[in-house]
C-alpha cells in the first residue's frame, strides 16, 4: 500500500528540445571596411578612409562572391542540412552577405529571413574609424584604461564593451528558444558577435573567451557550427565545427582573413 504522506513520483516526460537543431554562426563576407582597414594600417595612416555610416559599409567584390559561394555550398547540401532560418544583423554588410546567400539556396519551400539589431557589430564609440597609431596618438588614456580593464570589460566612450554585446546577445537567445526550435538557423553577423555568441553556448570564462580570441582571426563568410544534442534530460547545442572555410575552399571563393574596421585599434599585433 502507497504511503499517502511521501511524494508521488512524477510520471516520466519526454525533454522538451528548446533549441534549433543546428545553429550556424556566420561572420559577414570581406567588406569595404576590412579593406580600407588593411590599406590605413599598411600605411600607418591614423584613420580608415571610409565614408557614410558605419551600419551602411558595403561588402567589397571578394566578399560578394564568398557570400554567394556560401549560398551555394548549402544548396548542394540535402534539404535536412540546409538553413530553415535566416537571421542577419541589419548593417548593410551582414545584410547583404545573407541575402546573397538566400538567392543560391533555392529552398523548396520560403525561408524566413528575420533582421535583428541584437546582431549588429560592437560599437566603438569615439575610437570608430581611427587605425592602431590613429588611436594611440589621440586617445592615449584609453590605452591604458583598456590595458588595465581587459578587452571583456572595457568600454570605449559613446561604445560598448564585449560585456556589452554578451548582455543583448541573452536577449537574443531567449527569443531563438522560443521562436525557432528544432529548426536550422543561420546567423550572419560579426567577428565579436560570434565570439560572444561562443561564450555563452559554451559557459566560457573570461579567459578562455580572450584564449580562443588571441589565437587567429575569424575569416570572413567563416562557419561556425553547434548541433543541438540531448544527454539525459539535458538538450543543449554543441560545437561541432569553429571558422571552417572549406566550404570556400570548395566553391573556390577567395579566404580572407581581417579584423572588423576599427577593432584592432587596442589590440597587440597578431603573430
Amino acid at each position: 500500500m502507497t504511503d499517502p504522506l511521501l511524494p508521488k513520483t512524477p510520471p516520466a516526460v519526454a525533454v522538451d528540445p528548446r533549441w534549433p537543431a543546428v545553429l550556424w554562426l556566420v561572420r559577414h563576407g570581406e567588406s569595404a571596411g576590412n579593406v580600407a582597414l588593411a590599406a590605413a594600417e599598411a600605411a600607418g595612416a591614423p584613420t580608415i578612409e571610409i565614408t557614410g555610416r558605419e551600419v551602411d559599409v558595403p561588402l567589397s567584390t571578394r566578399g560578394e562572391k564568398q557570400a554567394r559561394a556560401l549560398g551555394h555550398w548549402f544548396a548542394q547540401r540535402p534539404e535536412t542540412e540546409r538553413p530553415s532560418i535566416v537571421m542577419t544583423s541589419p548593417y548593410a554588410r551582414a545584410h547583404r552577405t545573407g541575402a546573397l546567400a538566400l538567392e543560391s539556396l533555392a529552398p523548396t519551400r520560403p525561408l524566413v529571413h528575420v533582421v535583428d539589431e541584437r546582431l549588429r557589430e560592437r560599437e566603438l564609440g569615439i575610437l570608430d574609424r581611427l587605425t592602431r597609431h590613429g588611436i594611440r596618438a589621440r586617445y592615449p588614456d584609453e590605452v591604458a584604461r583598456r590595458a588595465q580593464l581587459g578587452k571583456l570589460y572595457y568600454r570605449p566612450p559613446g561604445g560598448e564593451s564585449w560585456c556589452d554585446v554578451i548582455l543583448r546577445l541573452r536577449s537574443l537567445l531567449d527569443h531563438i528558444q522560443l521562436r525557432f526550435r528544432d529548426e536550422r538557423v543561420l546567423l550572419v553577423s560579426h567577428q565579436a558577435v560570434v565570439l560572444c555568441f561562443r561564450y555563452l553556448l559554451e559557459e566560457m570564462s573570461e579567459s578562455q573567451l580572450m584564449t580562443i580570441d588571441g589565437e587567429r582571426e575569424l575569416a570572413n563568410c567563416s562557419l561556425t557550427t553547434y548541433v543541438a544534442q540531448q544527454d539525459h534530460e539535458t538538450h543543449r547545442l554543441v560545437l561541432t565545427g569553429y571558422n571552417d572555410v572549406g566550404h570556400l575552399e570548395e566553391e573556390g571563393a577567395p579566404v580572407t582573413v581581417a579584423p572588423d574596421t576599427g577593432t584592432p585599434a587596442l589590440e597587440p599585433e597578431r603573430p
